[in-house]
């Protein structure tokens, strides 16, 4: 018994992590806060910007989902969202490191993916 219990205690230790950072990582999302990010966009809805959500929906599975994004983070741009944001462009992000959006693109990615509403 007394080794069921400690199995199930690393079994949860080990779960929990995972858990933690199921939604991305709070460093990241404080980083995105810092960089404007929630200016524009939230997780559920559009605000100026499309959702999280529906760009976790629409690049899930994508080959360089990551990378695609992180471009698009860095050099800003508009066209695949133009139905929600009646062409509203994504201002750049320059000062960002590849490595810094990629890392918000992963946050991004780690969303619930939900299909986005009709335009």
């Amino acid at each position: 018994m007394k080794h069921a219990v400690r199995g199930l205690a690393v079994v949860a230790a080990l779960a929990l992590p995972g858990l933690a950072v199921a939604n991305g990582s709070p460093q990241v999302k404080a980083a995105m806060t810092s960089a404007g990010c929630f200016a524009c966009h939230a997780v559920s809805h559009k605000v100026v910007g499309p959702a999280y959500s529906w760009v976790a929906y629409v690049f899930a599975h994508k080959p360089g989902a990551k990378v695609t994004l992180a471009h698009k983070i860095i050099t800003g741009g508009a066209g695949r969202w133009n139905a929600w944001t009646g062409g509203i462009p994504m201002i750049p992000h320059p000062q960002l490191t590849l490595a810094q959006a990629e890392q918000m693109a992963s946050w991004v990615l780690a969303q619930k993916p939900v299909a986005p509403p009709k335009p």
